[in-house]
């Protein structure tokens, strides 16, 4: 029988760097700060991007200890392995192929001995196409005006990558161009306040609704799917349906029994996962509905350039491998569980949200790819918030409370530059000066203040960071930041061995919902509370019943000018809410 592999926590390498922890420790940031070749062999450039790794809590030797762990983790070959379209998810039996949504049509990528890359240009063409006839007038609604609004819906990687996107681009001055008269929003959370939200104050005849689900079975997106379909139908009739809704899926079964023409549905594959999923159809679709063709082209451009570097580029000059290592480095070594995600542009506000998905659904793992328990700490809790805001919010616990590194992502060109006659500086030089102070805070000793208040003023500093400049925010460096960061959580996962691309840790709570979804109607079907016997634990059945309880005593009283749940059936009184148990 052979003997199982080692846990690179076994490996020299590892115990190496666990034995140069004590060396780093006796030595400050301050003092690393002052050694300019240090500091030069940990800045680096390339594709127009600047990154600056000095202010982490590393030296050369830490840097030459790092790529011996990469070597042991064999990091260059699970790089390989995933482009070229190994089954690396070993859980789910697939293969990990997002880098080819984004791939050039020259690229040759395959899987199962397949070259996918024509099939993803396929669908990059339909997407193109008919986005061109939406935003040309070549398609229109039932009633013959054209669709304007395009309401996204989806959850997860299906929402929260895309809208990072959107958000980023909505204040680029030529994607607001091609977007001008436009309107692009997002229906994610099952809350009927998303809904309203979602749907306030849109014209029915000018509104394409897009459902994005793999399997179309999510149970969030389908019941928003509903939803939305009762709100065309309501007011449009059932053949609005065939103009103002289409699909991102796989299941053109599911897709043609929900009432969309498979001919509108726009496929991706089981090799791309949710997360990773922005440069498909899933993202592809409405942010070319809202953006046209030629800028959504740039942005899949940047990512590509990204893939080639992480797959090219010398690991002692590769971004995201470095970024990677770092982030074990601190986490698994330095013992620090967090990062604060932190860009000086408010364009980038939506850029924490999705890293969190990225980040922690693929790497919050406990056992290694084996399944075999891991013997140290791995994944990373990650948030953040645009600076300056951050500032007044949450940087005092970073200044002088818990340790927590930061990435600090500024812009050299602003998308909407305001310069004031008389102001010292314009409004982004003021932003990328308190850019440039944070990082430089954290490595101070300390401030220059009275004795009696030393103890509140004292900044000990030696906190690590990094530093991202990009040239500009346009299409193809949000391209570039995107494939940049999930690259990064790719090198973690191969760097502690785990699966980075299933994500089992969220099916158990799917299940427990759709039991309590069969136990809540029935209660209300028969009018009764939950009981013992319908199998919870009591203090799942105490809150569930003081839920019901409740519900029964609410009057509602809807101006009818917002959407409500009860206009969807108008004759029917909102009898879900105001059943008598």
């Amino acid at each position: 029988m052979a003997k199982p592999a080692p846990s690179i926590a076994e490996t020299p390498a590892w115990k190496a760097l666990q034995e140069h922890v004590v060396d780093i420790e006796q030595t400050h940031l301050r003092d690393l700060l002052s050694d300019q070749q240090r500091c030069e062999a940990l800045i680096k450039e390339d594709l127009g991007l600047y990154l600056d790794l000095s202010r982490q809590r590393v030296n050369q030797t830490t840097l030459k200890l790092l790529m011996d762990l990469a070597e042991a983790s064999q990091l260059r070959s699970k790089v390989e392995a995933m482009f070229r379209g190994e089954r690396i998810n070993e859980t789910e039996d697939r293969a990990v192929l997002h880098v080819a949504t984004r791939a050039r049509r020259d690229q040759v990528i395959t899987e199962g001995g397949k070259n996918v890359v024509p099939e993803v240009w396929e669908v990059l063409d339909k997407i193109k196409g008919f986005a061109d006839k939406v935003r040309g007038g070549g398609w229109v609604g039932v009633t013959g005006k054209p669709l304007t609004n395009v309401v996204a819906v989806g959850i997860g990687g299906s929402f929260l990558g895309p809208l990072f996107v959107h958000t980023a681009l909505s204040t680029e001055p030529r994607a607001m161009a091609s977007s001008r008269g436009r309107e692009l929003r997002f229906l994610a959370n099952v809350d009927p306040i998303d809904v309203a939200t979602a749907l306030q104050g849109l014209d029915p005849e000018t509104t394409l609704v897009v459902i994005i689900s793999k399997t179309f079975t999510t149970a969030e997106t389908m019941l928003n799917a509903r939803t939305c379909r009762a709100w065309l139908t309501a007011q449009l009739g059932p053949e609005s349906v065939a103009k103002h809704m289409v699909a991102v899926s796989t299941n053109l079964k599911l897709v043609e029994e929900f009432g969309i023409d498979p001919v509108n549905a726009f496929g991706f594959w089981d090799w791309v996962g949710g997360r990773f999923s922005v440069c498909s159809a899933v993202g592809v679709l409405p942010l070319t509905l809202q953006y046209g063709w030629d800028v959504m082209a740039r942005f899949l451009a940047g990512a590509n350039a990204m893939d080639d570097h992480f797959r090219n580029a010398p690991l002692e000059s590769n971004l995201p491998v470095l970024m990677g290592l770092v982030s074990v480095w601190n986490i698994s070594f330095m013992g620090l569980p967090a990062r604060a995600l932190l860009p000086y542009c408010q364009a980038l506000s939506k850029l924490a949200p999705h890293i969190q998905q990225v980040s922690m659904e693929s790497n919050g793992k406990g056992v290694d790819i084996k399944g075999k328990p891991l013997p140290f700490e791995a994944g990373e809790i990650d948030f953040g918030e645009p600076g300056t805001n951050g500032q007044h919010s949450f940087y005092q616990l970073i200044h002088q409370g818990r340790v927590i590194p930061c990435d600090f992502i500024g812009i050299v060109r602003s998308q909407q530059s305001v310069y004031l006659k008389g102001e010292t500086v314009s409004n982004h030089d003021e932003l990328m000066c308190n850019f440039f102070a944070q990082a430089t805070s954290l490595e101070l000793r300390s401030a220059s203040v009275p004795d009696h208040l030393v103890p509140h003023k004292v900044f000990t500093g030696n906190r690590p960071s990094l530093s991202l400049l990009l040239p500009e925010l346009n299409a193809y460096t949000v391209g570039q930041l995107l494939a940049l960061y999930e690259h990064q959580v790719a090198v973690q996962g191969f760097v502690w061995n785990i699966n980075s691309f299933d994500q089992w840790g969220v099916e158990l709570g799917k299940v427990l919902a759709s039991k309590l979804r069969t136990k809540i109607a029935e209660a209300r079907t028969n009018s009764r509370f939950m009981a013992g016997s319908d199998g919870l634990n009591y203090s799942t059945t105490r809150m569930v019943n003081k839920y019901l309880a409740g519900k029964r005593q609410l009057v509602y009283d809807t101006p009818k000018d917002v959407f409500p749940v009860d206009l969807l059936n108008p004759e029917k009184p909102a009898a879900d809410e105001k059943a008598a148990i």
